[in-house]
C-alpha cells in the first residue's frame, strides 16, 4: 500500500520565533537544489562542515535529502519558515547515530538535539530558536505529534518520513526526485540505514523502548527482548 502524504500541520500560534523566520527565498540562501534553495550564511556553511566531517556519505546524504525534503514540503503548503534553522536541525538529527555516541545512554535523538543546542549557543542563537531546532530533532521520530507543532518541527518530520520510510514518495515529482538523488545519491541506504541504527542502539537497547528503531533491534538482532509495556504496567508496585 502506497503512504500517504503527510498531513499540512495547522498554522502555530504566535511565538517569540516568528518574527525572526525566513521565507523560502532568504538572502542567506544562493544555492539551489530542484529549484530549493540551500541556506548559505556563515552559520549554515559552518554546520555544513562540521557535519561532513564528523559524519559518513551515508548520513551526510541523508540529512542534506531531509532538508531538501523538508524544505519542498513548505513550499509546495506557502509555510513560513526558517529555513536555516530547518537546515541546522536536519544537519544534526542524525549525529546521535556515528561513533561518537557509542557510549550514550540516551535516545539517539537527544544526543543530535544537545549537540546541535550546543553548537547555536555557544554561536549566539537565541535561545527561542536554539530550543525549537532541539524539539525538532527530539521529536523527528515520534508520529503525528510533530505536524501539530511549530513549522520546521514538522517539516523536519516529513523530510526524514519521506527519506526513510517514502511518505510522500508519490506526491514528488520525478524529475525533482532524479536531481536531489543526483546532488546525494542513496546507493543502498534502506540496508545502510538500519545497520547505523542497530549499531547506536545495540548498546543501549532499552532507549529504543516504544520507538520505530525498536522494530530495527527485533529483526537484526536475535537476543533483543523487547520491554513489553502491559507486563511492566502488571508488575508495578502498585496493589491496583
Amino acid at each position: 500500500m502506497t503512504p500517504e502524504p503527510c498531513p499540512t500541520p495547522p498554522s502555530p500560534p504566535p511565538d517569540p520565533t516568528a518574527t525572526r523566520r525566513s521565507t523560502h527565498t532568504a538572502h542567506t540562501t544562493h544555492t539551489h537544489i530542484a529549484g530549493i534553495p540551500l541556506p548559505d550564511s556563515a552559520l549554515a556553511r559552518e554546520a555544513t562542515d562540521l557535519i561532513r566531517n564528523t559524519t559518513d556519505e551515508l548520513l551526510y546524504h541523508h540529512s542534506r535529502r531531509v532538508y531538501l525534503f523538508g524544505a519542498r514540503h513548505g513550499r509546495e503548503r506557502d509555510l513560513p519558515f526558517d529555513a536555516e534553522l530547518l537546515y541546522v536541525a536536519a544537519l544534526f538529527h542524525g549525529l546521535g547515530l556515528t561513533d561518537r555516541f557509542h557510549g550514550s545512554r540516551q535516545r539517539f535523538e537527544l544526543d543530535g538535539a544537545d549537540e546541535a543546542r550546543s553548537f547555536l549557543a555557544t554561536r549566539g542563537v537565541p535561545p527561542a530558536r536554539t530550543h525549537l531546532t532541539w524539539q525538532a530533532i527530539a521529536l523527528h521520530t515520534t508520529p503525528q505529534i510533530p505536524h501539530r507543532m511549530a513549522p520546521e518541527i514538522a517539516l523536519l518530520a516529513a523530510g526524514y518520513e519521506l527519506d526513510v520510510l517514502g511518505i510522500g514518495y508519490t506526491t514528488l515529482p520525478p524529475d525533482t526526485r532524479d536531481e536531489i538523488l543526483t546532488a546525494h545519491p542513496r546507493p543502498g541506504f534502506k540496508r545502510h540505514i538500519l545497520r547505523a541504527y542497530h549499531r547506536a542502539l545495540a548498546h543501549r537497547p532499552e532507549t529504543a523502548a516504544g520507538t520505530p528503531q525498536a522494530d530495527v533491534l527485533a529483526r537484526l538482532d536475535p537476543d533483543h527482548i523487547r520491554p513489553d509495556f502491559v507486563r511492566i504496567l502488571e508488575a508495578s508496585t502498585w496493589p491496583e
